[in-house]
């Protein structure tokens, strides 16, 4: 077990000796009975955020200040247990979990250490070894429910409603979308449900061949009016807006009705996506100041933001996908929440996560496929957007509303030069205040407010609501409420805490 840095270890105890236990921090004292709560607490973490779990360290109720600085010396052998049994009783073992030892003044003035264990999100499900599946709570932890846990699995992508068996008759499946998936495998047809079958594609239930949800959306004409029974919707739906926002009223500000587009996703990628460049083509829209409007998105990263929402939607949700077009930007709004580890704050860096793995790769076995299924499309989005001189695409989670979604926003609007160098440092140092970026730009107080406002208005950051209009702060929006580092201090992103 190392050593962690003296600086980040005095930062990190003064951060413990704040206040109390949080959904991101648990502290114990090295006791008999500790071993127990504290792999509950490292599954809990890896199930939920992720979090730190500081052992040698009295419970703020019992204590204050440095008296609660007990140490690990209290119980080593307890310490020794915890550190074999993470790697035997937790199934599957949690990766990434990194004990430290932190050097301290201990509240009898002797020196001592502390234990740190920094857990990370796990894009599994975690249970301990003949002792229940757990969750972290705002500062405690709880046992997961059957469903819980069942749900769990769905959203972090260990299982996904593609894989699962459907009552549909092959016949519905013996389509042109199947005669051409078999000639670009170089497949001579036996008979579809035994060729399923045999390429992973439907399964035996009760004694009887049933194709799997996957098949069903790869090559059924209407997917979506098949699947309905089950829960699934499977098309995608278009709606072209005047002007830049949804007005509610009794008459919706839409160009023309919205457009409803099905098809086996092969084929309803590219209606998709040759529906909205026709839209975009219309082309030239007259903004209300006068103005016309000239859409200037790449056309392979509108591609990519509809693959990516067809392939990697949740398929058990009763949703379509969603595009929405403005006169200043593309929206497009996909079913489920970010699987795995990823979150919209890595996922430039992370590229994408296959929750439908049979459906990813199997489309890529179609002549011409619109994936290559080697998790790059979502960084060529983010480099063609910046050579096109434009925003970056914005991703968000939606996790206030009826059902959970992705949201995908392309910005129809040129990047000014100061926003890299803003964004960065956020990324670095967290929210930004109006002096932050006045010291960054060289602007004055007026034009750097001026500048977080129109920001706040496109959604590229969000002001802090803790905060007062006089000490207000900004934060990029996949950072209100996600997380995928244990990010308890600042800098922990440089120096691995």
């Amino acid at each position: 077990m190392r050593e962690m840095n003296p600086k980040h270890a005095e930062a990190l105890i003064q951060l413990v000796l704040m206040g109390a236990e949080t959904h991101r921090l648990e502290t114990k004292r090295v006791s008999g009975k500790m071993v127990s709560k504290a792999l509950e607490t490292v599954c809990a973490f890896a199930n939920t955020q992720g979090g730190w779990l500081v052992l040698g360290v009295e419970d703020a109720t019992k204590a204050n200040g440095a008296q609660r600085l007990y140490g690990v010396e209290e119980n080593p052998e307890a310490i020794d247990e915890l550190m074999r049994k993470l790697r035997t009783h937790l199934v599957p073992e949690v990766g990434g979990v990194a004990p430290q030892r932190l050097p301290c003044t201990l509240r009898n003035g002797q020196a001592g250490h502390l234990v740190a264990i920094s857990v990370p999100v796990s894009d599994k499900v975690h249970s301990i070894l003949d002792g229940g599946t757990w969750l972290r709570g705002q500062a405690s932890n709880r046992e997961m429910s059957a469903n819980e846990i069942t749900e769990l699995s769905y959203r972090r992508g260990v299982r996904s409603a593609e894989s699962e068996p459907v009552d549909v008759d092959f016949e519905l499946l013996d389509t042109d979308t199947w005669r051409l998936f078999l000639k670009g495998r170089s497949l001579t047809s036996t008979g579809i449900a035994d060729q399923l079958y045999r390429i992973g594609l439907a399964k035996r239930v009760g004694g009887e061949l049933q194709p799997l949800r996957a098949a069903v959306l790869l090559f059924a004409d209407h997917p979506g009016a098949l699947l309905a029974a089950t829960g699934t919707r499977a098309d995608v739906r278009v709606f072209h807006f005047k002007g830049n926002t949804i007005e509610s009223g009794e008459v919706p500000n839409l160009r023309k009705p919205p457009k409803t587009l099905s098809g086996p996703i092969y084929r309803l990628i590219a209606q998709a996506h040759a529906h909205v460049l026709d839209e975009l083509a219309g082309g030239l829209t007259l903004a209300a100041s006068g103005f016309r409007t000239i859409h200037r998105y790449p056309e392979r990263v509108i591609k990519e933001a509809i693959t990516n929402a067809l392939i990697h939607r949740d398929y058990r949700l009763n949703r379509d996908v969603h595009i929405r077009i403005f006169d200043n930007r593309i929206e497009v709004m996909s079913p489920g929440l970010f699987p795995g580890r990823i979150t919209a704050a890595t996922i430039h860096r992370m590229g994408s996560f296959a929750r439908n793995a049979l459906i990813a790769s199997n489309l890529r076995e179609f002549p011409e496929p619109p994936n290559v299924d080697a998790g790059e499309g979502v960084r060529m989005m983010f480099s063609l957007m910046r050579a096109g001189n434009l925003y970056p695409p914005q991703y968000r989670e939606l996790r206030d509303q009826a059902q959970e979604a992705i949201l995908v926003t392309l910005l129809n609007e040129e990047r000014p030069p100061i926003w890299e160098q803003v964004s960065d440092w956020m990324d670095r140092h967290g929210p930004i205040a109006n002096s932050d970026l006045c010291q960054i730009a060289g602007l004055d107080t007026l034009k750097a407010s001026k500048m977080l406002k129109r920001w706040v208005e496109q959604g590229l950051i969000v002001a802090d609501p803790s905060r007062g209009k006089r000490n207000m702060v900004y934060r990029k929006p996949a950072t209100d409420a996600e997380g995928s580092a244990p990010g308890l201090l600042a800098d922990d992103a440089d120096n691995n805490l």
